[in-house]
């Protein structure tokens, strides 16, 4: 019997979670996001808690909890003009900031920087603020899969998840991304999603985004699969967001929230026998297991 079986599953069953991540760093991103979960077809979203625009996506994930929502842990802050940091008192946690008291631009910068102490402190917190403010997640994810810049991160990563009984996104293709060696780090008990699916430049820089994400639905192999998108609006707000950063820009976001509200490009699950699933109906299924 294997793993789809185990869980309930039919054995050649495909699975997929279209999850919106990045709720919560703006207004515009907000808005696109409560738009692709009631007027599209993505069927999950995880929300930055320390970004300006938490409060409002954590109102909407207390009033609609039909939709299913993780927490974001941040820890990286990759914008030119558009900054953020820690939602502890710097003083508490002074190397996960830069000079202005601000997140590093990048997984590499934190990994120098940071220490296991202050990334655990950090990121108790983040959900901490979450669990207050009345949210009850379905799983726990990472921004920029920063959780990755230091196999000690990534331990604490874990380490939530098996505290709070929730499942963390856990896959292959992302830890190679950042430089983790998945033979090392993942262990018996660790749930995985089988693929992971993220838009590259290269798709974008051509036109072909749309084409990107039309081939995974068309080719969808068997287990449990992930898209990742960040939808929002290329409106005045993500432009001054996204300044001089096209990966992920205004317009890539735009192209993700038309994708995936688009009624031709949801009728491709039915003709290819995809089902989608939720990261709470996996843990159910995973638990019963």
């Amino acid at each position: 019997m294997n793993r789809l079986q185990n869980m309930g599953f039919p054995d050649k069953a495909k699975l997929l979670i279209i999850h919106a991540d990045d709720a919560g760093l703006s207004h515009s991103e907000n808005m696109a996001t409560i738009q692709v979960l009631e007027n599209g077809f993505v069927n999950s979203y995880s929300i930055m808690v320390p970004c300006p625009w938490f409060y409002e996506m954590a109102l909407f994930a207390k009033n609609n909890p039909q939709f299913d929502y993780g927490i974001h842990l941040t820890l990286t802050c990759e914008w030119e003009n558009y900054k953020f940091g820690p939602v502890l008192p710097i003083s508490e946690v002074p190397s996960l900031v830069d000079g202005n008291g601000h997140f590093y631009k990048n997984r590499k910068d934190l990994g120098k920087n940071a220490t296991p102490e202050d990334v655990r402190k950090e990121l108790h917190a983040q959900i901490g603020k979450a669990l207050e403010f009345g949210l009850r997640p379905t799983h726990i994810d990472s921004h920029m899969y920063s959780v990755g810049a230091d196999p000690a991160f990534f331990k604490i990563y874990k380490d939530l998840g098996r505290e709070l009984n929730l499942p963390v996104l856990i896959n292959e293709q992302l830890m190679q991304m950042v430089g983790l060696q998945p033979e090392e780090h993942i262990e018996e008990g660790d749930f995985l999603i089988d693929r992971t699916y993220v838009g590259e430049f290269k798709y974008f820089e051509t036109g072909k985004l749309g084409n990107f994400y039309s081939d995974i639905l068309e080719n969808l192999s068997s287990g449990i699969n992930l898209i990742l998108i960040h939808p929002a609006f290329d409106d005045r707000e993500m432009k001054g967001v996204t300044v001089n950063h096209p990966n992920f820009g205004s317009e890539w976001r735009q192209i993700d929230l038309d994708f995936f509200t688009n009624a031709e490009n949801r009728s491709r699950l039915q003709e290819n026998n995809i089902e989608l699933i939720t990261w709470g109906a996996i843990k159910k299924a995973h638990d019963n297991g």
